[in-house]
């Protein structure tokens, strides 16, 4: 079957082992110096492994790879104790992958294994709902409430900030690679929740600079998005980067694609890079 799964470019990595203890199904191993995919059955292809790799080597691709099997991963991890079953468990909750974690529960149950105390889903598993991709949740996708001041006085109309916005549209699927306004164009590259998490957005990030957003985990077509920006690269002088995105794993993929892009364009320009927690900080 076509399905999602990771890949590893041999080139970029370096052996260091930090998306090993990402991967609690098993489906990485370090071999001759370098993190290998051992075996497609064990990978989920969810990339929970990608935004711990320093050099970007790991990237989710679509391709014929053989059923991810619960059964199967479970054997292997009920080998290696309470604590590997622990972070696979939350690793399915956290992923929100609902019916998968029914069935490690399950088997747990059927062969009478304690379920060690985790971080299990806000709501009671169950079934994936029909048509929803299972591949489709973001590994910081997990529900959670932020604290914010209330009772503030509202804004009067002549201290609300003036938008930065410079150019439209701003999704990269429907920029014009050869659009004037990339000509000497200081670019930001940005994940669409950015915007949503970061106050400063418009003042920091923003003026002065021509935007093109994405989301690299949901977004289908990531190996047109490498394409269209490799173009933009090419046609026009481009004087910086700015690279912002989420601190959640999944987010990291906007510094792979811009990273591919410049590669394949052959250019070097600089590139800045702004990580935003979810409390809206800049990490």
């Amino acid at each position: 079957m076509k399905r999602k799964i990771i890949s590893i470019d041999d080139n970029k990595c370096t052996g260091c082992g930090q998306c090993i203890p990402d991967c609690p199904e098993g489906a990485l191993q370090l071999i001759d110096g370098k993190a290998r995919l051992v075996s497609d059955l064990f990978c989920d292809g969810l990339g929970a492994c990608i935004g711990t790799c320093p050099e970007g080597a790991i990237s989710v691709v679509e391709r014929e790879a053989v059923p991810y099997d619960e059964k199967t991963v479970m054997e292997n991890i009920v080998q290696q104790g309470a604590p590997v079953i622990k972070a696979h468990l939350e690793h399915l909750a956290g992923h929100g992958q609902m019916g998968l974690y029914n069935q490690a529960i399950e088997y747990l149950k059927d062969h009478t294994i304690a379920i060690p105390d985790h971080n299990g889903p806000v709501c009671h598993p169950g079934p994936v709902h029909a048509g929803h991709s299972p591949f489709a949740a973001c590994p910081g996708s997990a529900p959670r409430s932020i604290s914010r001041k209330t009772g503030a006085p509202d804004l009067q109309p002549s201290s609300i900030s003036e938008s930065e916005l410079r150019q439209w549209p701003i999704q990269l699927s429907l920029l014009n690679s050869a659009a004037p306004y990339f000509n000497n164009a200081d670019l930001l590259i940005s994940a669409d929740c950015v915007p949503f998490a970061y106050a400063g957005f418009h003042t920091e990030f923003l003026r002065d600079r021509i935007v093109i957003i994405f989301c690299p985990k949901l977004d289908s077509d990531i190996e047109g998005y490498i394409t269209k920006l490799a173009d933009i690269f090419s046609r026009h002088t481009i004087k910086s980067i700015m690279v912002a995105h989420m601190e959640v794993p999944c987010c990291g993929g906007v510094r792979y694609v811009v990273d591919k892009a410049l590669e394949r364009s052959g250019k070097k320009i600089p590139v800045t890079e702004k990580t935003i927690t979810i409390q809206g900080e800049i990490e």
